[in-house]
């Protein structure tokens, strides 16, 4: 993460969220996919899908 970046906390545990990369269809880097809350109790989350804000969606685990 750069220097001076910082993300909010998540309202319940007060912790700063984690940033996630990923690669588009084409190969290409994706810098933040999503960010979690770091509370393994917690389960928070913010994603980017197609251009598309979801919150809160159920986090499993990807056995590609």
């Amino acid at each position: 993460m750069e220097q001076g970046s910082e993300f909010p906390g998540c309202q319940k545990w007060k912790m700063g969220p984690v940033p996630l990369s990923d690669y588009g269809r084409e190969g290409a880097s994706i810098r933040y996919k999503a960010w979690v809350c770091s509370h393994p109790d917690c389960g928070f989350n913010i994603r980017i899908d197609n251009g598309e804000v979801t919150i809160g969606r159920q986090i499993g685990q990807s056995y590609k």
